[in-house]
């Protein structure tokens, strides 16, 4: 029983470190600077058993989390973000242990260059997050959290899940490398 605490308390310790590093300097992304963010969120699909949320609020917490994130970049060029919020669960309080729902977010991303004018994806790149291990979140963040934080936290953490797909694209593809031509 002392290893299951032990490796939950390790488990939760990470989750905790990982969760906000917007204080640190920013992964290395190239040249790449943030132009336009641009969010919709037209036909959000309600996941079960979720809380409400509009999809201008959806939109809007997406927005302020890339917005934060890559804000930090001061590359040379600029690539815009298109960011669609297809879809969401807002845990409700559940029975702590037994029945906990989790939060969840999808949303679909397509990348602009600026200087270019093409658009770096063919298809939107889907990504869905589901809301970190934590001490407010072990016994369900609808027991622990209101709506808005929920949110809040799936939209940072979705905002560092396309930050590290837009690092292992430039790592693959070279989408950020400065134009040598100029």
């Amino acid at each position: 029983m002392t290893r299951i605490f032990i490796i939950l308390a390790a488990v939760l310790g990470l989750a905790a470190c990982a969760a906000n590093d917007l204080d640190k300097p920013p992964v290395p992304l190239g040249d790449f600077a943030l132009g336009y963010n641009v969010v919709v969120a037209p036909n959000p699909v309600k996941g079960p058993a979720s809380r409400e949320a509009s999809p201008d609020v959806l939109a809007a917490a997406v927005k302020s989390a890339v917005d934060a994130r890559f804000g930090r970049y001061e590359g040379d060029r600029l690539y815009h973000l298109g960011i669609s919020v297809d879809g969401y669960v807002l845990a409700h309080p559940g029975i702590p242990i037994v029945f906990t729902p989790k939060s969840v977010l999808i949303v679909k991303v397509t990348v602009w260059d600026d200087a270019r004018q093409v658009k770096l994806n063919d298809e939107p790149h889907q990504i869905t997050v589901t809301e970190p291990i934590s001490p407010r979140t072990i016994v369900g963040s609808g027991n622990t959290q209101k709506a808005d934080a929920q949110l809040a936290n799936l939209a940072a953490s979705a905002a560092k899940q396309i930050e590290r797909w837009l690092v292992s694209q430039n790592a693959e593809a070279g989408w950020f490398v400065p134009d040598e031509a100029g």
